[in-house]
C-alpha cells in the first residue's frame, strides 16, 4: 500500500478484508456494503478502497463462475454414465434477469461514477453511512426492502445502479428485484455476473479519470480476501438450505453502530 498506515491499521485492513472476501462468496453480494463502513473507519477516503473492493471482485466472481461451469459440466458428464447425482439443484445464471436488469442500470451506473469523482470526500463518506444506517435497520427488524411491481423494479434498479456507481452498495436494492425474478439456486450466480459488469464499467472509469486503481494493494490483500473466500463457500451451501435472519439482525447491529460512529466522526 501507497499511504503511511501504522501496523494495527495494516492488521485491521487484513481482517476486514477477510471479512469481504467471506461475505461476497457467502452471500453473492455485500463484499463493499458489509466492508466500506469499516475501512473507511481506518482511512476516511473511499477511492483508495473501492477499486481493491472492486478489483477483487472481479476476480473472484470470475473464478467463482468458472468453477460453477466446470461443475456443471461434470455434473452432466457423470449423468451421461448413469450414475446417481446429487439431489440439490445446480448452481445457474439467469441471463433474462441479467439483461433486463443491465438495459436498465448502465445509464444511472455512469451516472454514479461521476458523482464519486465529484463530490467532496466527507460528503460521500456522509452518504455511505447514512445509506449503510438505512439498509441495517431493514435487516434488524426483518424487512428487506422487496419489490412487487415493473415500477418498483426500475425504481430500484436505477438507485441502485447510481449508489453502485458511487459506492458499490446499492446491492440491496438490486436484490429487491432479483428476488421476484431468480430462483435460489440462481441467486449468487447471476448477481456475480451483473456484478462483473457494472464493476468493469466502474474500474474503465476510474481509469479514466486518473483514479489509482491500487493495483499492488489489490494485489497484497487478494490472498486474505482468498481466506474469507474459502470459508464464505462453505457458508454459502449452509445459506441454500436454512434460513439465516437472526445472523442478519446481528449483522444489522453491527453495521448500523458501525455507521453512527462513522458518522459521529466526521460530524467532530
Amino acid at each position: 500500500m501507497n499511504l503511511d498506515f501504522q501496523w494495527y491499521q495494516y492488521a485491521l485492513i487484513v481482517l476486514v478484508f477477510i471479512w469481504s472476501g467471506f461475505v461476497r462468496a457467502g452471500f453473492g453480494f455485500g463484499g463493499a456494503l458489509f466492508t466500506i463502513p469499516f475501512l473507511l473507519l481506518i482511512h476516511n477516503d473511499p477511492l483508495f478502497f473501492l477499486p481493491i473492493i472492486s478489483i477483487h471482485l472481479l476476480f473472484f466472481a470470475g473464478l467463482t463462475l468458472f468453477l460453477s461451469h466446470w461443475a456443471a459440466a461434470v455434473t452432466v458428464a457423470v449423468a451421461e454414465t448413469g450414475e446417481k447425482q446429487s439431489e440439490s439443484p445446480q448452481e445457474a445464471i439467469n441471463w433474462r434477469f441479467v439483461r433486463y436488469a443491465l438495459l436498465i442500470m448502465l445509464i444511472p451506473k455512469l451516472a454514479g461514477v461521476v458523482g464519486l469523482l465529484i463530490l467532496p470526500s466527507n460528503l460521500m463518506n456522509s452518504i455511505i453511512f447514512l445509506l449503510i444506517a438505512a439498509y441495517s435497520i431493514t435487516y434488524i427488524i426483518g424487512k428487506p426492502l422487496q419489490s412487487n411491481s415493473r415500477l418498483l423494479d426500475t425504481v430500484f434498479l436505477i438507485l441502485g445502479a447510481y449508489i453502485s456507481g458511487t459506492s458499490l452498495i446499492g446491492g440491496p436494492l438490486v436484490i429487491a428485484v432479483a428476488m421476484r425474478h431468480i430462483q435460489a439456486h440462481e441467486f449468487r450466480n447471476t448477481l456475480y455476473v451483473l456484478w462483473f459488469v457494472l464493476v468493469g464499467i466502474k474500474l474503465f472509469a476510474f481509469n479514466l479519470a486518473g483514479v489509482d486503481l491500487q493495483l499492488m494493494a489489490s494485489l497484497w490483500l487478494l490472498p486474505f480476501a482468498g481466506i474469507g473466500h474459502m470459508i464464505g463457500q462453505k457458508f454459502h451451501q449452509r445459506l441454500l438450505q436454512h434460513s439465516n435472519a437472526r445472523f442478519y439482525q446481528i449483522l444489522g447491529w453491527v453495521l448500523l453502530s458501525t455507521s453512527l460512529i462513522g458518522l459521529l466522526q466526521i460530524v467532530v
